[in-house]
């Protein structure tokens, strides 16, 4: 099916570090891939954490630092970085405010951003637990 998500469009979710708008759910690929718009403040973001899935993040602004792998990445407009599954990862924004693109190879990180969008903060590591998302240091 085609799925069109015209500029300011897209169901928008809270994941308590960045507001996330669901540009290509997995609902339009048949669950192989999904397409966010990432919002995030200045400062670091969740812990260093292990996912199920594969991922990609694109810059559209801003600046942030990637931690994938034990390697530190730093990206700016028109950078990206690729992560594997099971690489533990975090990221910190350096300017104000960083626009980014992650593109997920399943429809799971949408589901565990579906599950966070109304959960208390405090639910965040049981919610990532049952999504098979890792906690590492």
């Amino acid at each position: 099916m085609t799925h069109f998500s015209a500029p300011g469009e897209g169901p928008e979710l809270d994941s308590k570090d960045a507001m996330i708008t669901v540009k290509v759910g997995a609902e339009h690929t048949g669950d192989a891939y999904e397409v966010f718009e990432v919002d995030a403040p200045r400062g670091p973001s969740v812990p260093p954490h292990a996912d199920p899935w594969a991922k990609s993040f694109y810059v559209l602004h801003g600046r942030i630092t990637v931690y994938a792998g034990g390697e530190l990445h730093d990206l700016g407009p028109g950078a990206s970085i690729s992560i594997p599954a099971g690489t533990p990862n975090t990221f910190t924004v350096h300017t104000p405010s960083a626009k980014f693109l992650a593109v997920c190879l399943s429809g799971g990180m949408g589901r565990f951003f579906r599950d966070v969008d109304q959960a208390t903060p405090d639910r965040i590591p049981e919610i990532a637990g049952r999504h098979g998302i890792e906690l590492t240091s």
